[in-house]
């Protein structure tokens, strides 16, 4: 059963909450936890690959090890941890499938799918043809650009949480978010 909530903030409680009462023994909080959580972590791993199964082996990799750590990590930000978690973890399996033999992990392009756009906040979920209008604007974005970008207007992360997420310092963060933004402008202008 998915649960909307309503920020950020409310969303960790109830994730810290349900962590806890897994590791009490509660065997349906951690179900609701994978509601919680599923569906984000799908999207935010297909902002780093196209590859739709890869991206699901690696949420479900990144929730079987929560399983078999839960009792030993001292996890302050469910959410945080899990990002980070999914986009190690495709890292990983990048460099273990050689996939990065002509291009550094960087440089991987980020898809932006309708859906992901369409769930953002940017747009107005109705005009298919301002979907179909962002989606050729962020192709004009470097890639960590678009992951930047999908962090802070879509999911809302506070620049210290992107920090974290892409393990970059906040001046870089905050000037990736205003260079794309300069970019952006540029080309509706055009």
């Amino acid at each position: 059963m998915k649960t909307n909530y309503n920020n950020i903030r409310e969303r960790e409680e109830a994730a810290q909450t349900l962590l806890a009462a897994y590791r009490q023994g509660d065997q349906n909080a951690f179900m609701s936890l994978y509601d919680m959580y599923a569906e984000m972590l799908l999207n935010y791993g297909l902002c780093i690959t196209s590859d739709k199964e890869l991206v699901k082996d690696c949420v479900q990799d990144v929730f079987i090890k929560l399983i078999s750590k839960s009792q030993d990590l001292q996890v302050t930000k469910v959410t945080s941890y899990l990002l980070i978690s999914l986009r190690n973890r495709l890292l990983d399996e990048f460099r273990r499938k050689n996939y990065m033999t002509e291009t550094a992990v960087e440089d991987i392009r980020i898809s932006t799918t309708v859906e992901d756009v369409e769930n953002s906040y940017i747009l107005d979920e109705s005009s298919l043809n301002n979907v179909r209008k962002v989606q050729i604007l962020m192709d004009e974005l470097t890639p960590r650009q678009r992951q930047v970008f999908t962090l802070y207007y879509i999911e809302q992360r506070k620049y210290e949480d992107i920090c974290g997420i892409m393990q970059m310092n906040y001046h870089s963060v905050r000037n990736l978010v205003h260079r794309g933004m300069l970019k952006l402008r540029a080309a509706v202008a055009v």
